[in-house]
């Protein structure tokens, strides 16, 4: 079946959580879902109209070992880190960091008409967990847009029909689109068979797989059996999604709060740089 389609494995909705010094989001992957999930170890959901909510924030905080990706659907957070970089992420755009062998962070959600987006933790390889710490800015017009009429695609990562998007991933290689299609509408994208997919719906709802299935509605997350091919088609309200895809890493994962390794040997000396004052590498 060189062609088959890709099934719906399973349907999460995440688990509400405080994070940060009082933020109020959806957990909807995390700790217990490596494994079906591999290479994404977290996926954090935020959609609110209440400032209260979020804006106490996520003041100065480690990372090591993985790299963080937020995008920003409507909203502002302003951020700053230890390599310097300091700025804002606002409607339709997205940070994507490195931490490498390490980098100190914070981010600060400001009051909004809106708050609505994700935060994507993205494995990093052994070979590749102490690498440089890097930052990217991602602007709203790095983000390619293919108008398809009844869709639109933007590609935040990876690349679609043939187009490049705003990042590729220096060591994990996702695809990361952000899909909208009108009520009524499929879409499908041929993806690698054994690639690890799945999809968090922000708004609408959708039929997934063969066309029988049910609507899944906004604020859930769905992950995908092997296939070739991924298939939507949006109810009457129309669906928008994110898209997340990415070839397994397959080690083992030692997680830490903030960091995530491959052996409690390495999370052990990570914890304990960050209390000898040794964490960032000069």
């Amino acid at each position: 079946m060189a062609n088959h389609l890709r099934t719906v494995k399973k349907i999460i909705t995440g688990e509400k959580a405080v994070d940060g010094a009082g933020v109020r989001l959806v957990r909807v992957i995390g700790h217990s879902d490596t494994e079906d999930f591999d290479p994404f170890l977290m996926l954090d959901a935020f959609d609110s109209v209440n400032p209260t909510d979020y804006v106490k924030g996520f003041p100065w905080h480690p990372h090591r070992g993985i790299e963080t990706i937020t995008y920003l659907v409507q909203g502002n957070i302003e951020h700053e880190d230890s390599l310097g970089n300091q700025g804002s992420i606002l409607d339709g755009e997205c940070q994507w960091m490195t931490a490498g062998a390490g980098i100190i962070h914070q981010e600060m959600p400001k009051p909004s008409e809106r708050m609505l987006g994700v935060q994507l933790w993205l494995n990093l390889p052994a070979k590749n967990k102490m690498v440089v710490p890097k930052y990217h800015g991602i602007a709203k017009a790095d983000i390619p847009i293919i108008d398809e009429g009844e869709r639109k695609i933007h590609i935040i990562a990876g690349s679609y029909n043939g187009k490049t998007g705003a990042m590729e991933g220096d060591y994990v290689k996702p695809l990361y689109l952000d899909v909208e299609v009108n009520p009524g509408v499929e879409w499908s994208l041929d993806t690698e068979e054994d690639a690890t997919v799945f999809v968090y719906i922000l708004q609408g709802e959708g039929t997934f797989g063969s066309a029988s299935d049910e609507f899944i509605s906004a604020k859930h997350a769905i992950l995908f059996n092997e296939g070739r091919k991924f298939r939507v088609k949006a109810s009457d309200n129309g669906i928008r999604f994110l898209l997340m895809s990415g070839q397994p890493l397959r080690e083992p994962i030692a997680w830490g709060g903030p960091i995530v390794m491959n052996t409690r040997e390495e999370l052990n000396v990570a914890f304990k740089e960050l209390e000898e004052n040794k964490f960032i590498k000069r």
